[in-house]
């Protein structure tokens, strides 16, 4: 009979933790995703949708935050061709 009470044929008590002082924990990683070998149009679909959905409930956020008094933009904002137009015309001048 072993004199370690709580274990039994074959098990070992736990020994001191190791120093780890200055080293970094060990971060463990979540599930990796992989893609599906076929995409069906569902998935297609679901992923448009959610897109809309996404971007409804960020502006929904911004108007929100902004009349509460706080300043939230959102960081894709839609690209209107006359923006872009003068942003390419002034970097042209730029460069001459």
């Amino acid at each position: 009979m072993t004199q370690k009470g709580n274990l039994f044929k074959g098990q070992q008590k736990k020994g001191a933790v190791a120093n780890r002082h200055g080293k970094q924990v060990a971060v463990r990683k979540g599930k990796v995703f992989k893609k599906p070998s076929k995409k069906t149009e569902e998935m297609e679909i679901n992923k448009e949708v959610q897109k809309f959905i996404d971007q409804a409930n960020e502006a929904k956020a911004a108007a929100i935050a902004s009349k509460e008094g706080a300043r939230l933009t959102l960081v894709k904002a839609p690209a209107d061709t006359s923006v872009s137009s003068k942003k390419s015309k002034s970097l042209e001048k730029a460069q001459k």
